[in-house]
């Protein structure tokens, strides 16, 4: 449900039109666009969506969900609100946590932010994709689908469970492109959060290394390497010309998947925790174990990793690893693995900018500084390595952006 407005300049008319569906709003801007034609009238159109203002990126493991509360209600905006968007925005804006899984990552939080003309706070809120039934159980209990009928979304899971949203929500899904998304969300956080993006300076020495913003003012081209449950590698020259350039099923997914089997645990945070505490040179072979040093003729130091796990074929070497062993070995592997296609891509492709995203990187300082120092290594300092802030809620933010499109307001 939302409003569209326009404006007629000769002569000077105003009209308003409430809207039910997104297809509704295609239809009066088609209208709105053949009168300027038929009666040579300069015309402004204004779109307004109709709150709450909802986001969604429905990825293989994880469901995020990006809100915005708006905080310049008026009197009269707060009289004419009915109970159940009250409701909603209270649940959400009054908890950091939902139910069992479900989380508002109240450190990300863009408080007092201006979007299509209004001013308020962007929540991010992320839970499992398995959980996602749950969710839907809460849209229907509040009547959410009284407020919207239809939500902007995006990722594999707008697909897969479209039929759900219909049959346990009652809401249709306007579904969205989410490499589209995750580019027009990247840009948007960066110009909106001042210190969004940043590197890592001096990452081949552990002692001096440190974190430091990087202002992505003229970004283009970069690499935007984008890790969940898989990994998604895209040289973008423009905002609007991009291309995927390759992919690798091993990812976050994997990470954790093999770890879960591996070491018997249960969530991201057990499995980094895990990993933080091991030492990977126990589970794989390095080229020191096979040359006695580096390998000088290549360029390969002793210290470089010849065969992931090439360790566990040793039964006395299998029989003194810890579970956090395994898990760091887990993650070196999964990390090395993406730094290497991260190199060769952006040789092929002649780019010197790579940022990495994805919740792959969420609270996980360790392999953003062995990608960090990987691209700084095997690049000769060529490459430079940026991370931001907002990791994986990117696609949710360009779906968010896309209920608000139709007017270009932003």
């Amino acid at each position: 449900q939302s409003s569209v407005t326009y404006i007629h300049v000769v002569p000077r008319t105003i009209k308003k039109w409430k809207c039910n569906t997104y297809s509704e709003i295609i239809n009066i801007n088609m209208i709105i666009m053949n009168l300027c034609v038929d009666f040579d009238y300069l015309c402004f159109i204004i779109f307004v969506a109709a709150f709450p203002w909802f986001g969604m990126d429905i990825g293989g493991t994880l469901v995020k969900l990006v809100y915005f509360e708006p905080k310049d209600i008026t009197a009269e905006e707060e009289q004419e609100e009915v109970e159940n968007l009250k409701s909603i925005r209270r649940y959400l804006t009054s908890n950091t946590a939902y139910g069992t899984t479900g989380i508002r990552d109240v450190h990300l939080e863009l408080q007092d932010l201006t979007l299509c003309g209004r001013t308020g706070n962007l929540h991010f809120i992320r839970f499992p994709t398995q959980d996602l039934p749950v969710f839907l159980q809460m849209g229907r209990d509040k009547h959410f689908s009284s407020l919207h009928t239809t939500l902007c979304a995006t990722g594999g899971g707008a697909y897969k469970f479209e039929g759900d949203f219909r049959t346990m929500a009652d809401l249709e899904l306007h579904k969205l492109d989410e490499l589209d998304c995750l580019i027009r969300g990247v840009l948007y956080i960066d110009s909106v959060m001042p210190r969004e993006c940043y590197y890592f300076e001096n990452p081949t020495d552990p002692e001096r290394c440190v974190e430091k913003p990087y202002p992505l003012e003229n970004p283009y081209p970069l690499l935007l390497v984008n890790i969940g449950s898989g990994v998604s590698f895209l040289a973008v020259y423009s905002k609007n010309n991009y291309k995927r350039v390759t992919g690798t099923s091993l990812g976050g997914g994997t990470f954790l998947g093999l770890c879960c089997l591996l070491t018997g645990c249960s969530t991201f945070e057990e499995a980094l925790e895990m990993a933080s505490e091991g030492e990977s040179t126990r589970v794989d072979k390095l080229v020191r174990d096979i040359y006695g040093g580096d390998y000088e003729r290549f360029g390969l130091p002793g210290f470089a990793v010849a065969s992931s796990f090439g360790n566990m074929m040793s039964k006395e070497k299998r029989e003194s690893v810890s579970k956090e062993d395994l898990a760091r070995a887990t993650l070196v592997t999964i990390t090395n693995n993406i730094g290497s296609i991260t190199r060769m891509c952006a040789l092929n492709e002649n780019i010197e900018r790579v940022v990495f995203v994805g919740n792959f990187l969420r609270v996980n300082t360790l392999s953003m500084k062995l990608l960090a120092y990987a691209m700084d290594y095997w690049s000769k300092g060529q490459l430079k390595a940026l991370f931001l802030r907002h990791e994986g809620y990117f696609g949710a933010v360009g779906a968010l952006l896309e209920l608000l499109h139709p007017s270009e307001c932003l």
